[in-house]
């Protein structure tokens, strides 16, 4: 039994280091999306960091800001949902389908 055990505790601290590298990559790894047909980009990170904001300019109109407002709220809601999903299955991949609480 003792052979087991020790053989459970060798997997489960690989587990925990393949864990740790995948969420490095993650927290490290962009994730990108457009808003109005493109007009609006944005780049968010794994750590829920937004990196950068492009917009074009012909989408700039001073009479309707809030339109403007709005296309980016989405664009980053969108590549934050983005970069959730990604982690979330990449994590799952390693836990093998195993919710454990604390991860991401």
């Amino acid at each position: 039994m003792g052979m087991n055990i020790n053989k459970m505790m060798k997997q489960v601290q690989k587990m925990q280091q393949d864990m740790a590298k995948a969420q490095e990559e993650m927290a490290n790894r962009t994730f990108e999306a457009t808003a109005g047909g493109g007009v609006v980009q944005v780049v968010v990170n794994g750590h829920h960091e937004l990196k950068s904001v492009t917009i074009k300019p012909d989408v700039v109109d001073p009479k309707d800001v809030e339109m403007l407002q709005d296309l980016i709220v989405a664009a980053v809601n969108e590549a934050l949902r983005k970069a959730d999903e990604t982690i979330s299955a990449e994590m799952a991949k390693l836990t093998g389908g195993l919710k454990i609480p604390g991860l991401f």
